[in-house]
């Protein structure tokens, strides 16, 4: 597999590092879609970059007829428009707000926690580095509908913090009169988002439509 690193930051980095360690050759490292011809010649195209560039990326890309996997966040609200070009373009993209496959464990049994504690209060809380644009994260913001999805029906109450170097670490609490079940994950560092990323970057290969990591996860 031959793949695009789109956004050369520190996790364009971290995935360039373990894409070799794989045998997975890396075509074109661009910081922003610009110059679509850079991506020539490539399987896949990975995107870390920036919300406000999702768009824009996701339109010269798919028009390369190139397939995708977007691990940028904070763009939710344009996911219709990202959604019609994938369609029109007749390409594959995945999307997550956390590729980290611990994550995507942790939403399995959170899930599962809101089936059965429906008559506990609860909270979701997360903190990430200083550096993180969004806030609260993508990923706390799936965790609460996930819960709803699950059917938790009372209110869940959400907080955000940024500081330091934090990779990211998201709570979910249920308290009751009785007692308190508190589930929480935390990251060590990027490498399992970018380990994610890549595992989608196979998984999508020769595939169309917009998926989510959920169905790599199952896989």
């Amino acid at each position: 597999m031959r793949i695009a690193i789109v956004g050369y930051g520190k996790m364009g980095r971290m995935i360039e590092d373990l894409a070799l360690a794989r045998g997975i050759e890396v075509g074109a490292k661009i910081d922003i879609c610009d110059d679509p011809v850079a991506i020539d010649n490539v399987d896949v195209a990975i995107d870390f970059t920036m919300p406000s560039a999702v768009v824009s990326n996701v339109e010269r890309i798919a028009a390369r007829g190139i397939n995708i996997v977007m691990g940028t966040t904070g763009w939710q609200d344009q996911m219709p428009r990202v959604q019609e070009i994938v369609a029109q373009r007749n390409i594959g993209l995945v999307w997550s707000p956390n590729f980290s496959i611990g994550v995507n464990a942790f939403f399995r049994v959170v899930e599962t926690a809101s089936r059965l504690l429906n008559d506990y209060e609860a909270w979701a809380w997360e903190i990430h580095h200083s550096a993180k644009k969004d806030a609260p994260s993508g990923t706390l913001l799936k965790l609460v509908e996930d819960m709803k999805r699950a059917g938790y029906t009372g209110k869940v109450d959400v907080a955000s913090n940024r500081a330091g170097k934090i990779p990211g670490t998201h709570e979910i609490g249920f308290d009751s009169g009785a007692d308190t079940i508190t589930l929480r994950h935390t990251a060590r560092s990027r490498e399992g988002f970018a380990l994610g990323a890549l595992k989608a970057a196979e998984w999508i290969v020769g595939k169309k439509g917009f998926h989510e990591f959920s169905e790599v996860f199952d896989a």
